[in-house]
């Protein structure tokens, strides 16, 4: 069948140029045209050109941290849909305590062909990781795009939540409540989202309640429930009456400590979480939470990836989007 630009055009609503320069791998088409050229491709029965055919073929890496934490498969369940619809399959790869390495899946990655990676909290989130990882890479002209944990000293896109306007955000509700003594159970020091959170704590401690000597009330720990329980013991002996928590699975943590103490939540201690997690609404009580706007840094991470195949050069710098203080039943005045 002899192709016509004219009827793909018309199809996907858009100009005969623009069809000429998705078919011929031209940059400078959004992403969503480019689909929809070849959705029109498809629908009027034309036959795709061999490399538009590799591309629906393709493969994408996506490694995430693991798969407990109920954020991260938010994460890979909308990174991976939006892929399908592009065309491609994602490859999943899940980190777990004592399994395979980032850098070997990589590498099995790059052995199975795939067109590109996304990395969801990776070793990149750590500030005293090697970025050469990444440099080599880039180096080879494999397009990544890096979720959370933005380094400055590696050359991709990266897609981020502003967690430094999270945690100020948690301070500033919490002290609109009449809490003074408020506490942060954050991840360890080293990671760069941590290193965030602290620094969006002591910015909204200091704004909202002119406290600059606030270190008894940070606790580093570890991204579990038991870190967070442990966590909230600590900031209890400090006389905390509400804890900041850097993520819904601390948070759970932290209320379970409380409850350890005799206390209740949140009429003795008000608890705040991070991520908006699927099941925080389900907790006891439903929790107060920093929401994470997942889906709009998945599609945005897609959307970048996407860029990079289709030819266009993506800027090296960071996206950073905006959290939402979603208000449950897990905070509460401060007692008299």
């Amino acid at each position: 069948m002899t192709m016509r630009l004219a009827d793909i055009a018309a199809h996907a609503g858009v100009s005969e140029a623009t069809v000429s320069r998705v078919l011929n791998g031209k940059p400078g088409v959004a992403t969503s045209t480019r689909q929809a050229v070849l959705t029109a491709l498809d629908v009027l029965g034309y036959e795709r050109p061999p490399r538009l055919r590799q591309q629906r073929a393709g493969l994408i890496g996506l490694i995430v941290p693991e798969l407990s934490n109920p954020i991260f498969p938010a994460f890979a369940q909308i990174i991976e849909n939006t892929l399908a619809q592009a065309g491609y399959a994602a490859v999943l790869c899940t980190m777990t305590a004592g399994g395979i390495r980032e850098d070997d899946y990589t590498e099995l990655l790059l052995e199975r062909g795939v067109a590109g990676i996304i990395l969801v909290n990776g070793e990149h989130a750590d500030s005293q990781s090697d970025p050469a990882r990444y440099i080599r890479l880039t180096d080879r002209g494999l397009p990544i795009v890096l979720i959370n944990g933005f380094r400055p000293d590696i050359p991709a896109p990266f897609i981020s939540n502003d967690d430094t306007a999270s945690l100020e955000m948690a301070v500033a509700h919490l002290a609109a409540l009449g809490h003074q003594r408020i506490g942060l159970a954050v991840g360890q020091e080293r990671f760069v989202p941590s290193i965030r959170k602290t620094e969006g704590f002591r910015r909204g401690m200091k704004e909202h309640l002119n406290a600059t000597d606030v270190d008894d009330l940070i606790v580093n720990t570890l991204f579990t429930v038991e870190g967070g329980q442990a966590a909230a013991q600590q900031l209890l002996d400090s006389g905390a009456t509400a804890i900041c928590c850097g993520s819904d699975i601390i948070a759970i943590g932290a209320i379970r400590g409380v409850r350890q103490r005799g206390l209740r939540v949140p009429e003795d201690v008000s608890v705040v979480g991070f991520d908006d997690s699927p099941m925080t609404a389900y907790l006891d009580p439903p929790l107060t939470t920093v929401r994470q706007p997942v889906r709009e840094m998945s599609l945005a991470a897609v959307e970048n990836l996407l860029e990079e195949l289709g030819g266009a050069k993506v800027p090296r710098t960071e996206l950073l989007y905006r959290p939402e203080l979603v208000v449950r039943r897990s905070t509460a005045p401060r007692k008299a």
